[in-house]
């Protein structure tokens, strides 16, 4: 966890410097277990590919979670996030052999009152964008 932002240090247009999240298969078969997800598309690929996917792809909300964990570890404070929603654009493809990356970056969009700031994010696997309208509403010290 990094420290805490302050709202008097953040401007609109801040940005928040990229992070890198490799996706293995063992981190959905974990995600699995613990949303009760166990949907075989997040871990066996001939079950993906037999509804026209490529390979096994993480959950939707796998990928959304790694959205709030970058915010929130930018924030300083898990419980700092006040409104975060996303729709997805595509799937993270994850191969059995050396799974996948998600790269998540973010903006900050505006500042609101009560120490509040709209952090617009960008999420990206193999030059994919996979959410879009990703947005979070932080709290600042």
């Amino acid at each position: 966890m990094t420290a805490t932002v302050k709202y008097a240090d953040v401007e609109v247009g801040t940005e928040i410097p990229a992070r890198t999240f490799p996706i293995d298969r063992a981190d959905l078969v974990m995600y699995a277990g613990a949303s009760r997800d166990f949907n075989p598309i997040h871990w066996r690929e001939s079950a993906a590919k037999a509804v026209g996917l490529p390979n096994v792809i993480a959950h939707g909300m796998f990928t959304m979670a790694q959205g709030g964990r970058f915010v929130t570890d930018w924030a300083g404070d898990p419980g700092s996030v006040v409104d975060y929603g996303v729709r997805f654009s595509s799937p993270v493809v994850v191969p059995d052999e050396g799974g996948a990356t998600l790269e998540i970056s973010g903006t900050v969009e505006e500042k609101l009152d009560d120490n509040k700031v709209v952090v617009a994010l960008t999420a990206r696997s193999e030059g994919q964008k996979v959410l879009t309208r990703a947005k979070a509403v932080v709290r600042l010290a």
